[in-house]
């Protein structure tokens, strides 16, 4: 878990490093009508990641569970590739996200607690947690926090992707 936790703090790292010094104007700024601004991106992980718990949290209530074999071998890393399209389920789609400052202390709350349901649990009783993940289906619980990192950065390349669209960097 260990090392789950250090990606995910690294990858945390390079986004809010990527974004701190964007201003509020570019920061919420579409480089065309079919791709999110950055503030949309930010919003869209802050989302993600909000689901993540409140499904664990619910499914750590409920006796441990073990998930089979062949389902624990799906590897989250794909997750962070960019080569593959993905449309984010409805309810995960960032609507009227809030300014930039909101918006990263919302996202960086949502990590600290994301670590903090970590701590509280541990390893053991995370990988006998079961998350219903859209697209990859039945993954266990440290699956679904390594998910989470592989995700956000995925969201990081599309962020320097819109940074060099509008021409800032």
């Amino acid at each position: 878990m260990k090392r789950i936790l250090n990606r995910l703090d690294s990858a945390h790292k390079k986004l809010i490093e990527a974004i701190a010094p964007v201003d509020e104007e570019l920061f919420s700024r579409r480089s065309s009508d079919n791709e999110w601004s950055i503030a949309e991106v930010v919003h869209h992980l802050c989302l993600v990641e909000e689901r993540v718990i409140k499904e664990l949290e619910k499914e750590l209530a409920n006796p441990p569970r073990q998930l089979g074999f062949v389902r624990r071998l799906i590897p989250t890393s794909i997750v962070a590739s960019r080569l593959i399209r993905v449309k984010a389920p409805k309810a995960m789609n960032p609507r009227n996200p809030p300014a930039k400052n909101e918006s990263i202390a919302n996202y960086n709350a949502a990590r600290a607690k994301l670590k903090e349901l970590c701590s509280i649990h541990g390893e053991k009783r995370l990988r006998q947690t079961i998350f219903r993940h859209p697209f990859l289906g039945e993954i266990h619980g440290l699956a679904t926090i390594s998910f989470v990192g592989y995700h956000e950065v995925r969201h990081y390349k599309q962020i320097r992707e819109v940074l060099k669209k509008l021409g800032n960097h």
